[in-house]
């Protein structure tokens, strides 16, 4: 699989004919074969992961499908009001939490609830898993209540059970620096739960070097090989 960085959490997945692109906000789009499947995934609707522009893309990619979560979701008088091209309003499909949809022969898309909006998504495309997180992650913060603290800590061990054992050929996490020294836990606890092949840090903030950090540290120690090196907007990997 190609995987090119966008910018903050936005990624592209190429595989085949088909193209993925995850929470696109901002940053520059590679040109695609107009002949791919392309399908647009918008993980929940802060402005830092979703952007209407991306319906634009409808124009130029006849074979483009909106994947997106159900708290994005617009009625057609909405969607007249601001301008959605009508070459994307019939291709948009919304996605609700804990839900499953095989969209074609070769895609299938499993959601998580997120502990912020929206969903994270679990994409099987062939016969490759991809694990995109969006916020869903463990946000504990410094002079929180202890109350808040248990209530974020069992959403997010309750979601991230649902991926235990599970093979990620890729897996794309939040590693927030905000979080201080706390800006690990998400990150971590996914990466022993899962069995991750390939782990993407993102929406870290323009400071990857979080990155850096993290694999310095001995807790990183079992799987620091399999951290990415997500530093500059237009990297590409192969995986």
């Amino acid at each position: 699989m190609k995987v090119t960085y966008i910018y903050h959490s936005c990624f592209t997945v190429e595989e085949q004919d088909v193209v993925l692109i995850f929470d696109y906000f901002k940053g520059d789009l590679p040109q695609f074969d107009n002949e791919k499947k392309i399908y647009v995934f918008s993980s929940h609707k802060h402005a830092d992961h979703f952007n209407r522009m991306i319906f634009e893309l409808a124009k130029d990619y006849k074979n483009i499908s909106f994947l997106l979560s159900n708290d994005i979701k617009m009625n057609e008088k909405y969607m007249e009001r601001i301008q959605i091209p009508q070459e994307a309003r019939d291709k948009i499909q919304y996605m609700h939490k804990n839900e499953t949809h095989q969209i074609s022969k070769d895609l299938k898309v499993e959601t998580l609830t997120s502990t912020d909006e929206g969903v994270a998504f679990v994409v099987t495309l062939f016969d490759k898993i991809i694990y995109f997180a969006g916020d869903l992650n463990w946000w504990t913060w410094k002079g929180e209540t202890e109350e808040e603290y248990q209530d974020m800590t069992n959403r997010f061990l309750t979601e991230i059970k649902k991926l235990k054992g599970r093979h990620l050929d890729l897996a794309f996490l939040p590693l927030d620096g905000r979080q201080e020294e706390r800006f690990y836990l998400g990150f971590d606890h996914v990466m022993r739960e899962a069995k991750v092949c390939n782990a993407f840090p993102m929406h870290y903030w323009e400071k990857p070097e979080a990155i850096k950090k993290l694999k310095e540290m001995d807790v990183s120690k079992d799987y620091r090989d399999r951290i990415l090196d997500v530093v500059e907007p237009g990297q590409v990997f192969e995986c």
